[in-house]
């Protein structure tokens, strides 16, 4: 299991007042919190990492996965999704694939890019990815995920993590059996999400895998799946003794949800984001969106995408939600945001009637 060398006073110098940890050792780097932005297709891009960063409370930020065949091929689309800002430090870059020698050397090319750590994926649910032995498939051939490991951890100076589900399906929940062989071949840190594939997004919440295999090793283990709020983040931490999260959904859901499960952490009272924090973010992250994306449909459908999460469970976000969906353009988007949020702010300040007879009542 990993801990740091005691402090002066016997105690892991990494637990903060609630007796949980707050922050983790990947070799040099300490990442502190110890609260990773998982990496997920379609949303961890740029884009969205910028937000996330502009908000706070994230240890290091996840690219998007990248397929190694494409990167050692010299794909476009590939380097896209790797590119990451200057000050995006530290930054994971995520490799998906099933052969040894074409991770080695895509990891060489995003390591040569300014990748901070490289990371291998061996959880990705995804069917395509599957077919092909890569993501979460790799957990079905334990020999294969280590020669890959072997190989990658050869080909590169910097950190060397790993992602994996709890096991391919059920009858083989082999996350321990799979960190320990990652432990061996080189990789530094790993997070293990306690589904399996054949789970997809549901399942019935079981992190005993996640617990074993902090118990197996002597790097970190991140602990990951359906930390959404505070509890959830104390329970996850108490319940697998792992030394932090990763976390994905809950980011797409509440921007702030890393930021303030930090604060909470080390004994602070967690931000309360209210209208004008909310739509200050998300005008900011439309304007960033439109500076990535200068097509007017595509910067479009991107603010579609994930913008209706900022007002989940707000009153009449429902509404505002219907209204961005149907708009035909950028303005048309951003002035239904302004609309929206100055009536929540008046129904913030006591104004139950705010909305009423408004365009989202």
């Amino acid at each position: 299991m990993y801990a740091e060398p005691a402090g002066s006073d016997g105690r892991d110098p990494r637990l903060g007042p609630r007796g949980l940890p707050t922050w983790y050792s990947l070799r040099d780097l300490r990442i502190d919190p110890g609260l990773v932005l998982a990496p997920m297709e379609g949303v961890t891009d740029i884009v969205f990492r910028r937000l996330i960063r502009g908000i706070g409370g994230a240890g290091y930020t996840c690219t998007e996965f990248i397929p190694s065949e494409g990167m050692s091929r010299g794909s476009r689309r590939a380097a896209r999704t790797a590119a990451f800002d200057p000050d995006e430090r530290p930054i994971s870059v995520q490799l998906f694939g099933r052969r040894p020698e074409v991770m080695a050397e895509a990891a060489r090319i995003v390591q040569d890019l300014g990748a901070s750590i490289v990371d291998i994926n061996m959880g990705c649910p995804s069917k395509k990815v599957c077919a092909h032995s890569g993501g979460s498939a790799l957990m079905k051939d334990p020999a294969l995920a280590g020669r890959i490991v072997a190989a990658v951890r050869a080909a590169v100076a910097v950190p060397l993590t790993v992602k994996m589900r709890s096991g391919f399906d059920h009858s083989t929940r082999n996350a321990p059996e799979i960190a320990r062989i990652c432990q061996e071949e080189g990789a530094e840190a790993l997070a293990v999400h306690w589904r399996t594939r054949s789970d997809g997004y549901g399942g019935e919440r079981a992190v005993d895998a996640i617990a074993e295999a902090v118990q197996a090793v002597r790097i970190p283990v991140l602990a990951n799946g359906d930390v959404v709020d505070i509890p959830s983040a104390e329970r996850m931490l108490r319940e697998t003794g792992a030394a932090g999260l990763m976390i994905g959904r809950g980011a797409i859901r509440n921007p702030w949800l890393l930021l303030q499960i930090g604060q909470w952490l080390r004994g602070e009272e967690p931000a309360v984001v209210d209208a004008a924090e909310k739509r200050r973010a998300m005008l900011r992250y439309f304007r960033t969106i439109s500076e990535a994306i200068p097509r007017e449909r595509a910067a479009l459908g991107r603010m579609k995408m994930l913008s209706g999460h900022f007002t989940r469970g707000l009153p009449c976000g429902g509404a505002l939600r219907t209204r961005l969906l149907r708009s035909q353009s950028r303005a048309e988007a951003e002035g239904w945001v302004r609309r929206y949020f100055a009536l929540l702010e008046r129904y913030e300040a006591g104004d139950r009637r705010a909305f009423a007879g408004s365009d989202f009542a």
